[in-house]
């Protein structure tokens, strides 16, 4: 049997009906004030085996039972490594005695430069705590890309090269995963509140 267009009006009436009966009923079930919506954790960090400003042979599981905040830099950058690395020494300081449970790591994007030496003379300016970590182009290549960071190196018009990095500092629970991130946007007194609660 063919149907003529008017024929088929009332089964697109109720297929209207139906269809935002239904948009009706998940709004609200999202505008509840009793749903919680989860979106999971991000896939970022994972192992590495990197060396320290020591020369000595580093392993994310040294680092098991304490809480890691991780930054990706490198030395030669003119201002937004010192900018993170100060504040992460800010965030150290106002941890009081629980700094003794986090672990601040700076991962050079620029380990071509970036010796043990150079990482050891270079985080002395931000306190005993830190910890350098270096290792060659593919292994540092790796962890950045475990951990989802951008890093490009740029020709200088006047020679040499720049890196260009991500400027995000990633907190590691006890067990190595990934909790959460901050950047220098955020004082020093924001963060270290934060940590404190989960510390």
């Amino acid at each position: 049997m063919i149907r003529t267009p008017e024929a088929l009006i009332p089964y697109l009436l109720a297929a209207a009906c139906i269809t935002s009966g239904g948009m009706w009923y998940a709004a609200g079930e999202l505008a509840s004030p009793n749903r919680v919506v989860t979106f999971g954790t991000p896939n970022v960090g994972g192992p590495f085996a990197l060396v320290d400003q020591d020369g000595q042979t580093r392993t994310d599981r040294d680092f098991r039972g304490r809480w890691m905040l991780i930054y990706f830099g490198y030395t030669n950058c003119p201002d937004v490594c010192p900018t993170t690395l100060a504040l992460m020494s800010e965030v150290m300081n106002r941890l009081g005695g629980r700094a003794t449970r986090v672990a601040p790591i700076f991962i050079t994007v620029d380990p071509d430069r970036d010796t043990p030496e150079v990482l050891k003379q270079y985080l002395a300016s931000f306190g005993p705590k830190f910890v350098g970590l270096m290792g060659p182009r593919s292994h540092i290549a790796s962890v950045a890309s475990e951990y989802r960071v951008y890093v490009a190196r740029r020709p200088m018009s006047g020679g040499g090269y720049a890196v260009d990095h991500s400027d995000v500092m990633y907190l590691m629970d006890p067990a190595g995963k990934f909790v959460a991130d901050y950047d220098n946007s955020q004082w020093p007194d924001a963060i270290a509140a934060d940590l404190k609660k989960r510390l």
